[in-house]
């Protein structure tokens, strides 16, 4: 399994980036995935989450109606859209993707998952 993010990068406040994550060696739509973020000097948090055959979707209280997790099962790719961007969004973004039974929100914690792409840097100014 092997996951590419991309899509990261410099933007102001209130502005928007759409980050997306490709999957090789996989059938994503079997699988459930994540992003996760990772802050210089704090833990890797869950962002927002889906699980696997059109399960639910979960996104934390920090980014609710303002960020969004969706699947494009044709080109294997989980993307997140991110608006109205934050500086304290600012952080390494990271897909995951899982094949195990998750239940409810467990998709939002990241020990649960056991393949990761390399990450992608978001930067936020005020």
């Amino acid at each position: 399994v092997q996951l590419q993010a991309s899509g990261g990068g410099s933007v102001q406040g209130g502005g928007s980036l759409r980050l997306s994550c490709a999957a090789s060696g996989v059938t994503l739509d079997h699988y459930n995935v994540g992003w996760f973020r990772q802050a210089p000097g704090k833990e890797r948090e869950g962002v927002s989450c889906s699980n696997s055959g059109g399960g639910s979707t979960y996104s934390s209280n920090s980014v609710k109606g303002r960020f969004t997790i969706s699947r494009d099962d044709a080109k294997n790719t989980v993307y997140l859209q991110m608006n109205d961007l934050k500086s304290e969004d600012t952080a390494v973004y990271y897909c995951a993707a899982s094949d195990r039974t998750f239940f409810g929100s467990d998709c939002m914690e990241p020990h649960h998952y056991e393949h990761w792409g390399q990450g992608t840097q978001v930067t936020v100014s005020s």
